[in-house]
């Protein structure tokens, strides 16, 4: 604690964080109780939520007995130049307060980062991030003070001391030793939930195939087939053959969720993310963004699955923007007064029918308008996009006599098994997944043999194929020997990638 002027003025600090991304600032809360007027303000560019702190914090402590001192209070976030915003200050300004006001020591909560919003009954209730708050207090060698539900989740940040107190009344009798808050536990890993099996999917042989090829190997599948013919169960089925997340990857995946405010109980699951969003999601709902810059879709299915159903009706300008997260991983949200950077690194799973009607080449029944309605529908899809799906299949019409067959005696879990060996395979090369072949790599691990390069030319010639689409037929072409088991790219892996380029090639 400082004192300014004699007794005039008292200073207290205490520590917490801003959010950025998945990235946490370290922010300096100060508090100055100094002569003059009643009046409490709070400075350096906060938001509304900020600023609505006076009244949350008045209230808890009043709930606690206490009144404030009648004299000029001021609250400065200090750097003052960086925007804050959130509830999560309320825990900080309150501490900050308490010590001006000698009810706690402020060099005692030196040592901590503080998170969490106050309820006007004094109880410390949940915020956001505060996984990314637990994984900076460890870099900073600090403790954490966070919201008892959510003292779980922070625990996840190894080797950090964390005080999870109920409400601020049971936080204050801790520090001054009347009291002792118990360390909470580590949060749950939670079970993949279960889902469709591909047993229910009879038919679809060529289908299956594709979805298989792109489990193992990471890649972009997209699936144009009439209505009805198992286009949004065959890719509800894609989570069930998907290997778990590693430990370093559900921490990825939970801080995305941290943020986003989506961390259950401190619960981490190894299930790989599976995000279906409607067809009439905006921009900022796909990509992230909005006034306070939140992750997007997109970035919630970060080492997961993005599934777009009815891939055209979404609005043209929404598709495209997600050209740069597709490519690089990552999409970069620039704002006035932000540029914030989340992870984006998701494997794409698109369905569309092959026109407006959706009856195309059903001769009973496509509309008077084919090849028009073809045309014009497919055109919605800019060529940039399609040429970053790397396997487009088509997915026919079920018949009666299909849906009398029996079961297919193969389920997901027979297929997940052939995924992670051909995964397995890729991680010895010391990836995630063929999808991340790239540069010499790419030139060391899949280049074809003789037979398979002179047919690689020749199509791509004929296809017309860009850069970036035979790079991404390489890797499937790689996929497809993993799963093979063959350590050479071949001309019959070729000419199967080959054969999922042909939408493509048509446009």
């Amino acid at each position: 604690m400082l004192e300014v002027g004699g007794r005039n003025a008292v200073v207290a600090l205490v520590r917490t964080v801003a959010y950025l991304g998945l990235e946490a600032r370290s922010v300096e809360v100060q508090c100055q109780v100094a002569s003059g007027l009643p009046r409490f303000s709070i400075v350096g560019l906060p938001d509304k939520a900020v600023s609505e702190s006076r009244e949350r914090v008045q209230a808890a402590l009043a709930a606690m007995g206490l009144a404030l001192p009648p004299k000029r209070i001021t609250i400065n976030l200090s750097p003052a130049d960086l925007p804050k915003d959130g509830s999560h200050y309320d825990l900080p300004i309150a501490l900050a307060l308490l010590a001006a006001m000698g009810i706690t020591d402020s060099e005692q909560l030196m040592d901590w980062i503080a998170v969490g919003e106050l309820a006007l009954d004094g109880r410390v209730v949940a915020s956001p991030g505060v996984l990314i708050a637990a994984l900076h207090a460890s870099t900073s060698e600090c403790g954490l003070i966070c919201p008892q539900s959510q003292g779980s989740e922070a625990r996840w940040a190894s080797g950090v001391p964390v005080l999870a107190p109920r409400d601020l009344s049971a936080l204050l009798a801790h520090l001054k030793g009347s009291s002792t808050l118990a360390e909470p536990e580590r949060g749950a890993i939670r079970d993949a939930p279960s889902g469709p099996d591909l047993k229910q999917v009879k038919g679809q042989e060529t289908a299956k195939r594709a979805l298989e090829i792109a489990a193992a190997g990471g890649h972009n599948l997209l699936m144009i087939g009439p209505p009805g013919s198992g286009k949004s169960l065959l890719a509800s089925c894609l989570p069930g053959i998907l290997p778990a997340l590693s430990p370093d990857e559900a921490l990825e995946v939970s801080m995305v969720q941290s943020v986003a405010g989506l961390l259950e109980a401190g619960q981490i699951s190894r299930a790989r993310p599976f995000r279906a969003p409607h067809h009439s999601a905006s921009m900022a709902a796909l990509t992230g963004g909005g006034l306070k810059v939140r992750p997007g879709e997109v970035s919630l299915a970060h080492l997961g699955v993005l599934f777009l159903d009815e891939l055209p009706e979404f609005q043209r300008a929404v598709l495209d923007s997600l050209r740069q997260p597709l490519e690089t991983g990552q999409v970069d949200v620039a704002r006035a007064n932000a540029h914030v950077t989340f992870p984006a690194r998701v494997q794409l799973v698109a369905a569309m029918n092959p026109c407006r009607c959706g009856y195309a080449g059903e001769p009973m029944q496509q509309c008077n308008r084919y090849p028009r309605c073809v045309s014009d529908y497919q055109g919605r899809l800019s060529g940039p996009l399609l040429d970053r799906i790397d396997c487009h299949v088509e997915v026919g019409a079920v018949k009666a006599t299909d849906l009398a067959l029996p079961a297919p005696s193969e389920a997901s879990a027979d297929v997940a098994a052939r995924v992670a060996a051909a995964r397995l395979r890729a991680r010895e090369r010391g990836l995630r997944s063929n999808a991340e072949l790239e540069g010499e790599a790419l030139e060391e691990h899949a280049a074809p043999d003789a037979d398979g390069r002179a047919l690689l030319a020749q199509a791509a010639e004929k296809l017309r194929l860009s850069a970036r689409a035979y790079t991404r037929m390489l890797r499937v072409a790689r996929t497809i020997a993993d799963l093979e088991g063959s350590a050479e790219v071949r001309r019959g892996h070729i000419a199967e990638a080959l054969s999922y380029r042909q939408f493509a090639g048509q446009r």
